[in-house]
């Protein structure tokens, strides 16, 4: 129903791209060998509703729609959701009281708050007489990925990981950087420490350790290493590399 928390339970590495409201692109992008898709709503102009076309232009492809809402509001996921997102980020979870609300409007009842609204997503096929199924599925198979981006979330991540239905957490990179007092200076040791604090937070409660982007310059697999197994990339330059490549292999002259 979700591989790709499938493949994050098996301990292996996924990894994602930007997403946009260029379809053409989704498509291609969605069956490129690319595990994610993350729609963002939160540092963009683009409204949720504006992505429609890309959800409904992925269906049936191999990447996992995600989307990072804005604020932590029930009714921004339970939109996000509706849509078809398989994986839902919200930034800035500080609390456990704040992760909690998040699990909670993800998930239908007896386990959350989300309104139901038919069956949304692709989760498998199911009717009304084993709708429960579906309500089940849907709180088994989603991804549900707060954001640490704070002191004070550093400070409260052990009960923060204690709320069940956590999947990943992720790291906003600059963001955390800042609160650091070491902005955007990704190499610097202060930095690194609060990396490997996490991850071996993470490591004890059983949930994946994530980077919203790996920062320029630096090697991904040296996060992977560190134990980061979610992460996106951009997708631009590696196109035109193998636009370069296509175009190497013909006699042009």
């Amino acid at each position: 129903m979700n591989p790709m928390r499938d493949r994050l339970k098996a301990g292996k590495t996924v990894v994602g791209t930007a997403g946009s409201v260029f379809e053409d692109n989704m498509v291609m992008l969605a069956d490129s060998g690319l595990d994610f898709i993350l729609f963002d709503t939160q540092h963009s102009p683009i409204e949720p509703k504006e992505y429609k076309r890309s959800f409904d232009a992925i269906k049936g492809k191999s990447a996992t729609p995600i989307m990072r809402v804005s604020a932590n509001r029930p009714e921004l996921i339970c939109f996000a959701l509706d849509l078809g997102a398989r994986g839902i980020v919200v930034p800035m979870v500080n609390t456990k009281e704040e992760a909690t609300a998040m699990v909670r409007a993800c998930q239908y009842s007896p386990l959350g708050d989300r309104s139901n609204a038919g069956v949304r997503g692709e989760w498998g096929d199911f009717g009304e007489s084993n709708y429960r199924d579906y309500l089940d599925t849907v709180n088994e198979e989603l991804l549900i990925i707060p954001m640490i981006e704070t002191q004070q979330a550093i400070d409260n991540i052990d009960e923060i990981l204690s709320v069940p239905g956590i999947d990943v957490l992720l790291i906003g990179p600059s963001d955390l950087s800042i609160e650091l007092n070491v902005p955007l200076d990704y190499p610097s040791d202060a930095y690194q420490a609060g990396l490997d604090k996490i991850a071996a937070a993470c490591k004890r409660h059983g949930v994946v350790p994530g980077m919203y982007f790996i920062p320029p310059t630096m090697d991904p697999n040296f996060y992977v290493e560190k134990g980061y197994k979610f992460f996106t990339m951009p997708w631009a330059s590696w196109a035109l590399q193998g636009i370069g490549n296509g175009l190497g292999a013909i006699n042009r002259d």
